[in-house]
């Protein structure tokens, strides 16, 4: 089978487990969903290649969206952003060989706070801090939203990556073993 086939199959495989992972989980809440979510982007970079995490990465917030687990079409770039925050960083940082555990919780570490932090700049202080005026005057953005969406980007974006990530660094031997990699 050629790489760009490979890749493609990859990638497209890693989707419809982001779709059946973000659906079946949506009842459970934030901590779930997106314990999930990050999971797929870590295993997608580690074991597909930085190219799917990037398409995985972006294509996430808007399914979200669509499937009504994301709270705000507002907040999809900002989403699209910290997902591809975490998995250049989780990729760059930790590299291919797996059997490096320092590098790997290294990576591990460093790309979630670091979504984390992406998330937590864009949405809660510039969305709904300095922008919030504009975006609810324009109906960009409804006032219960703007109560809502600091305690989302907040804390729980680093559980989740965290989570997420820990169970990709565990999965990701297994599947590297079974793909040959």
């Amino acid at each position: 089978m050629s790489k760009k086939i490979r890749w493609i199959t990859e990638t497209a495989l890693l989707l419809a487990m982001l779709i059946v992972l973000q659906t079946a989980t949506k009842s459970f809440g934030q901590i779930v969903t997106g314990s999930c979510v990050n999971a797929v982007l870590a295993i997608a970079a580690l074991v597909a290649g930085l190219g799917s995490g990037v398409v995985i990465a972006l294509v996430s917030p808007v399914l979200a969206y669509l499937l009504g687990i994301a709270p705000q079409a507002v907040t999809v770039p900002a989403i699209m952003v910290g997902n591809t925050v975490f998995v250049v960083l989780l990729r760059l940082i930790a590299g291919t060989d797996s059997k490096v555990l320092g590098r790997q919780l290294a990576a591990w570490i460093v790309a979630a706070l670091a979504k984390f932090a992406v998330l937590y700049v864009l949405v809660v202080k510039i969305i709904c801090g300095i922008a919030s005026a504009s975006l609810l005057a324009s109906g960009t953005l409804k006032e219960p939203m703007l109560n809502v969406l600091p305690a989302m980007f907040a804390w729980p974006q680093l559980i989740t990556a965290l989570i997420g990530g820990a169970v990709a660094l565990a999965i990701v031997p297994a599947l590297r073993k079974a793909l040959r990699r």
